[in-house]
């Protein structure tokens, strides 16, 4: 694996190892009372972890933006490297944000914006000869980059999901993966994209042409990955008119609702379905989530944290610290005590099974290694986190029963019924 990700995997496996071995994860049992364990309880700190990882997501993208400017301003091999460090860090908080999105409509409606995939690159920038767009995509070539518009936010905006098509992904973090690493030819199996940091050099030192351009439309991505970032951010501030306060005004029963829904559908039809499964059965690196950097396995396991994160009522912060209250756990465990620690011991073996996946990441064996068909071994150690998913998702649907729930169902996207 190159030295680029092993940082990032690093941190991915020792967090998920520290969650696998650390047994009943019913926080605060022995300090929190029976009357502090209540609906009202779980959803001031489900709002103030939303916050929290919101927050670090936007922290990390001021950072890539940084590190962004440094490539544009003095393209370098290490400028380069850089930058592609800071938007692998970027992508570790942001993952566990997204058990918020089938939950919440303000999230599931800006989602899109961030971290819509997978994307025709031909939008954006030059291709290799063997590109093919998706069929019926009349932008799937246009290469904005080759263009003479003005290259500004609103540029980006108007050719996102332009002419209805979902492969048209002008902003986001992906678009600006693509901008970092370029394609992802698989030529050498241990490879992620190969991008020179030449594509932004001055002058004659510019590779495969418009490379100011290219800066320009790196900057302007970055530029608007952080507002929207703040957007969300301020959706969940506290002590304003915002979506945090909308929540907490719910219906309780409601609120335990989305959250318990949020869970299951990240864990069931978006990771274990789209994100891996998918992959799976049709062995193909166009269906894995971080394609361009090779990236996906952090993916999977940043998703599957948060799932665990809601449940435990905890999400531990880039700097350390750590955001923690009354959790659902406790709440489930008020009304059924083994349920409780069945569904905590199967958020530790998706946890262990997703840091599988990583420490083979790690050794050299991305994702799209594992997912080849004559990869027996890959293929299984993909398997079990899937089946994993699967199976906490029935826990989380026994859960919502035990406290009154019954119109849960993690495979649709009716995630906002009436309370």
């Amino acid at each position: 694996m190159n030295k680029l990700n092993t940082l990032v995997s690093k941190v991915a496996l020792a967090g998920a190892l520290q969650l696998t071995v650390a047994g009943a994860l019913i926080m605060n049992s022995a300090t929190v009372s029976a009357d502090d364990i209540s609906p009202k309880a779980t959803m001031n700190t489900y709002v103030n972890i939303a916050h929290a990882a919101f927050s670090d997501s936007l922290s990390t993208a001021k950072n890539l933006k940084v590190a962004v400017d440094a490539l544009v301003n003095t393209p370098s091999e290490e400028t380069l490297t850089a930058a592609k460090q800071a938007w692998l860090a970027a992508r570790v908080p942001y993952g566990q944000t997204e058990v918020f999105r089938f939950a919440n409509p303000n999230v599931d409606d800006w989602e899109g914006k961030v971290n819509a995939w997978p994307l025709d690159e031909g939008l954006i920038d030059y291709v290799d000869t063997s590109y093919e767009h998706e069929d019926g995509n009349k932008f799937g070539q246009a290469n904005i980059i080759s263009g003479k518009e003005p290259i500004n936010i609103e540029l980006l905006e108007s050719y996102h999901e332009k002419g209805g098509s979902e492969a048209n992904v002008a902003t986001g973090y992906h678009a600006i993966e693509f901008l970092l690493w370029g394609q992802d030819l698989n030529k050498n199996a241990n490879d992620a994209g190969t991008r020179p940091f030449t594509d932004y050099a001055k002058g004659d030192d510019c590779t495969n042409g418009n490379c100011d351009r290219r800066g320009q439309y790196l900057t302007v991505a970055t530029d608007l990955l952080i507002k929207d970032l703040e957007e969300i951010v301020a959706d969940w501030a506290p002590e304003s008119d915002n979506y945090r306060k909308t929540f907490l005004s719910l219906d309780e029963n409601e609120a335990v609702r989305r959250m318990l829904f949020g869970m299951g559908s990240l864990s069931l039809g978006e990771l274990a379905g789209e994100r891996i499964n998918v992959a799976l059965l049709a062995h193909s690196q166009e269906d894995e989530h971080s394609c361009f950097s090779d990236n996906t396995h952090i993916d999977i396991a940043e998703n599957a944290r948060g799932i665990q994160n809601v449940f435990r009522g905890e999400y531990k912060r880039p700097n350390g610290d750590v955001v923690k209250g009354v959790s659902l756990a406790e709440l489930v465990a008020a009304k059924d005590t083994k349920l409780s620690e069945s569904l905590t011991a199967k958020l530790n073996t998706s946890q262990s099974t997703a840091a599988a996946v990583v420490e083979a990441a790690e050794t050299g064996e991305h994702f799209d290694q594992q997912i080849l068909p004559d990869n027996a071994a890959g293929n299984a150690r993909i398997q079990a986190v899937i089946d994993a998913l699967r199976s906490q998702t029935a826990d989380i649907e026994t859960s919502a029963g035990v406290l009154g729930i019954d119109n849960l169902n993690s495979e649709t996207n009716d995630s906002f019924g009436e309370s």
